[in-house]
């Protein structure tokens, strides 16, 4: 199962037999005090930088976030999507759990965007998914409900599975409903990644569709961490794990996807790999 997002110019496919697509996370005033200030003071220079240097690090995709408290997310958001779109061609995640603000995103988005995201609460499912299908977008569905995160698997799989169902009843395909199962950080509990692993692989089996993750939550309140942030997406990925929101512009965590991709057959004959070694070579050598 193929999901196919769109800019003005670029098309990118998440697929299980597609390279692994990293969503740039940087656009995001989450725990970024600075960017928050700036942007609430309509200064989006470093929006724009970010977009640029996510994008030449080989992000496919780029999030954009613009939840800056006691702002207007909806104005902002908009002014962040129109400096990326002018700045890099990649297709963006529109990230908002504002509904005013996802539908100003939507309208002013110039292709096919992903929304980031939706939950498995009613109330949330019937607020979202007409506007996803109003714009032909794809959506992230997050598999969490009114009754937080399970650490069962199966309750997780049955989230997943209602998000599917109640997307096709607003006539979204399967195809344009990537699963988040949900990444929480080891140091909080160690069996956190195996509950994970686990959950993909169910979605996986069971639904086939794509599957997505904040790959720096695992790694949150540890030292040094983008090794393991880059060994859990290596983990992952041979267990249905397709795109992740991470920080493509970290050469540790960029690596190991391009080196997942190598041998999972999704790199064949180790052309990008190789090629990306050429150009940092004569790019040494200047």
């Amino acid at each position: 199962m193929e999901t196919t997002l769109q800019s003005k110019t670029k098309t990118v496919i998440i697929g299980p037999a597609q390279p692994f697509v990293m969503i740039g996370e940087r656009i995001n005033p989450t725990g970024r005090k600075k960017l928050g200030a700036e942007m609430a003071a309509g200064d989006f220079s470093r929006v724009r930088h970010d977009a640029e240097v996510q994008t030449a690090a080989g992000a496919q995709m780029l999030d954009v976030n613009a939840g800056v408290p006691i702002a207007n997310e909806a104005e902002l958001l908009v002014k962040a999507i129109k400096i990326v779109q002018e700045v890099t061609d990649v297709p963006l995640s529109i990230d908002s759990s504002v509904l005013e603000a996802l539908e100003a995103g939507l309208a002013a988005y110039e292709g096919k965007p992903l929304v980031n995201s939706v939950t498995g609460e009613d109330e949330r499912l019937e607020k979202i998914l007409p506007l996803i299908k109003k714009y032909n977008a794809a959506v992230i569905g997050m598999a969490n409900d009114e009754t937080g995160i399970s650490m069962d698997p199966e309750i997780r799989l049955s989230i997943a599975e209602k998000i599917v169902r109640r997307a096709q009843d607003h006539g979204i395909p399967p195809e344009d409903v990537i699963i988040d199962p949900l990444a929480l950080t080891v140091a909080a509990d160690p069996t956190a990644v195996q509950v994970t692993l686990q959950t993909m692989r169910m979605i996986h089996e069971h639904l086939g569709v794509n599957l997505v993750c904040g790959a720096g939550n695992i790694s949150f309140g540890l030292p040094e961490r983008p090794p393991i942030t880059a060994a859990y997406l290596a983990m992952a990925m041979p267990h249905g794990l397709t795109c992740a929101i991470t920080d493509a512009t970290d050469p540790t965590i960029r690596q190991a996807v391009r080196a997942s991709d190598v041998l999972l057959g999704h790199d064949e004959y180790a052309v990008s790999w190789i090629a990306e070694f050429r150009q940092k070579k004569a790019e040494a050598s200047r």
